[in-house]
């Protein structure tokens, strides 16, 4: 009717029971359980890159990961301390034995190396006296030696040294007329001399011909013995001793024909297992408190190896629904930056430490049972793990502003220093071939170095060469 407001049609609501009512609510929970799903892994992720603090303060979650590494760090310190100063008895009494030994073997030694070797001789007379008063010393051993020396199986299984000699196969010299007539091909000569033979009077060794030497053809002479020795030095530290056999070896180099022999020593000691330990006293309750310590600090590992893959796992499972998530909302996929970020660096490191201390630790405890001798692999494992856990401080100063600002210039710059190291590298590499050839022979040191080792190598490239045209 004329007059009256126009009157809109209302919407149509859909009935109870209908398909559009059941369409439209369908829709409304699938927006809302989108929503729930999208807030809880906001929660989530920010949960996940929150501090130890901070995730004590929203969850009231212990942080145990954070209380078992400080615990780590002082338990494996105080392990490596204890082992280094038990490695550093072995390295002593390894360099004291060989300096004795050079006293004993090395007739005018003065207790200190002329260069590379430890001392010389320049007349005929001087080298026999050398090389007959080694095996004297050798025969006196027991009667002369302050330590805990005894004589050692050979090869053979026999008790004596071993005499070599390396000659030229023949030839004649004569400087004054500039005449020389020799063959190159090296010949090699050995006696073994045993206790029976050192204690016949007179001593019919030295009048053989083996020791009638002539020096234009000698190349050098080598005497090699075993010796055995106890480390008593560990008992003052409540630990059980180690057993050693010591394989030494004198070498009169006369290679350079210059008219001066020097003579090398050369002792590698090698750590064996006592057969008959009898002990008594507080030793043997020592290395059980040491071996308990040993026990504690792998579980203490184990816990942090199980923590922190557990970490890992769930961070990967966590990084799984982000990446269905922004695929399903945003219709694309996640940059591979994006996606490192769910990696923890620090968990691998901590992971690689646990395995290195638990590793070390067993080497430790076989040690310290005599099952096992290798002290340089022990080493290797339990001082690499505790630089691992010293760096996986880090971390948690990370966690300070200060601190914080710090590693971030670190990260950033690390490329940037590495290309910096790697052309400055190059500079100095040029330098330093420029300087050895230039400047190298006129140093001693260097020369005496650089030629022993070029003389060595070019042998062995000569004999691969000879080998591959078949004249080997």
């Amino acid at each position: 009717m004329a007059g009256q407001p126009y009157r809109f049609p209302q919407a149509r609501i859909p009935e109870r029971g209908s398909g559009d009512f059941r369409l439209t609510v369908r829709n409304a929970m699938a927006h809302h359980d989108s929503e729930m799903k999208e807030e809880c892994l906001r929660e989530d992720l920010k949960f996940y890159f929150m501090s130890p603090c901070e995730k004590y303060r929203a969850r009231r979650q212990i942080p145990w990961k954070l209380g078992l590494q400080i615990l780590k760090i002082v338990m494996v310190t105080t392990q490596l301390v204890r082992f280094g100063l038990s490695n550093q008895l072995v390295v002593a009494f390894k360099e004291d034995n060989t300096v004795a030994f050079k006293h004993l073997f090395l007739k005018g030694y003065s207790g200190t190396d002329e260069d590379d070797y430890s001392c010389s001789v320049y007349t005929q007379e001087d080298a026999y006296e050398s090389i007959f008063f080694a095996i004297n010393q050798y025969h006196q051993l027991k009667d002369i030696t302050l330590g805990t020396l005894g004589y050692g199986e050979n090869e053979d299984n026999r008790i004596g040294l071993k005499v070599c000699k390396q000659h030229y196969k023949k030839g004649t010299m004569f400087p004054s007329n500039e005449t020389l007539n020799i063959d190159n091909d090296v010949e090699l000569d050995c006696v073994q001399l045993d206790l029976q033979d050192l204690s016949k009077k007179p001593p019919d060794w030295k009048n053989s011909s083996f020791f009638r030497l002539e020096f234009y053809r000698l190349l050098q002479v080598e005497i090699s013995f075993r010796l055995k020795g106890i480390d008593l030095q560990t008992i003052h530290s409540r630990e059980l001793p180690d057993c050693y056999i010591f394989q030494n070896t004198i070498i009169f180099d006369n290679k350079a024909h210059s008219g001066k022999i020097k003579i090398y020593f050369d002792s590698d000691a090698k750590i064996e297992e006592c057969k008959d330990l009898n002990i008594s006293g507080s030793t043997q309750k020592n290395a059980q408190y040491v071996l308990v310590f040993d026990a504690f600090v792998i579980v203490i590992c184990l816990a942090s190896l199980i923590l922190c893959t557990r970490s890992i796992v769930l961070a990967l499972r966590l990084r799984k629904r982000f990446l269905n998530f922004f695929l399903e909302k945003y219709k694309r996929p996640v940059c591979d930056t994006d996606q490192w970020e769910f990696v923890n660096g620090w968990y691998v490191l901590v992971i690689i430490s646990d395995l290195m201390t638990i590793i070390g630790s067993i080497l430790k405890m076989e040690i310290k049972a005599k099952n096992l001798t290798n002290y340089d692999l022990c080493s290797i494992f339990l001082g690499t793990s505790t630089l691992l856990v010293w760096v996986g401080v880090i971390r948690y100063l990370g966690y300070f502003q200060a601190y914080n600002v710090l590693i971030l210039t670190m990260q950033a710059s690390l490329p940037k220093v590495l290309r910096f190291c790697a052309c400055a590298g190059m500079i100095y590499l040029g330098y330093t071939f420029c300087g050895w050839i230039v400047l190298g022979p006129y140093h001693d040191k260097d020369v005496e170095v650089t030629t022993g080792y070029w003389n060595k190598n070019c042998t062995i490239l000569e004999s691969m060469y000879y080998s591959c045209l078949g004249l080997a």
